[in-house]
């Protein structure tokens, strides 16, 4: 059995990418980490959680992630959290709402990196209440 300790990203500039990503999650940026450096360590605010682990390489991200992240806001809805995301830099890849309010959003993060944006858990509540 095994702990994941990161889920590391790949990043053209490690350190603003984890910015973006501090300011999507309100993780802190670690205080060893500054601009400028190949690894740049995000630490969540959950105990126990993944940290997030940015890391310099030379090549350009090709292709769809074969991983990504699946967001749920947590003050937001859905929809509000997708307008504040692309506020922040990130941007529309598909659009999967559907009428009713189920479905998802999928970005991309500034260095293409795609995530999906979900219902809030307030939401799902709402959408499993049976109809009269």
């Amino acid at each position: 059995m095994f702990t994941i300790q990161h889920l590391t990203i790949d990043s053209a500039n490690p350190y603003a990418l984890a910015r973006f990503w501090s300011e999507v999650t309100g993780w802190r940026i670690s205080d060893q980490d500054a601009p400028g450096d190949d690894e740049v360590l995000l630490e969540p605010s959950t105990p126990g959680a993944p940290e997030l682990l940015f890391v310099a390489v030379p090549e350009a991200k090709a292709g769809k992630n074969r991983l990504h992240l699946d967001l749920v806001p947590a003050r937001l809805t859905r929809d509000e959290a997708v307008d504040r995301l692309r506020e922040r830099g990130a941007t529309l890849v598909a659009d999967r709402r559907t009428p009713e309010g189920r479905g998802w959003v999928v970005l991309a993060d500034p260095e293409g990196n795609e995530f999906c944006v979900e219902p809030s858990h307030a939401e799902r509540e709402h959408l499993s209440r049976p109809t009269i």
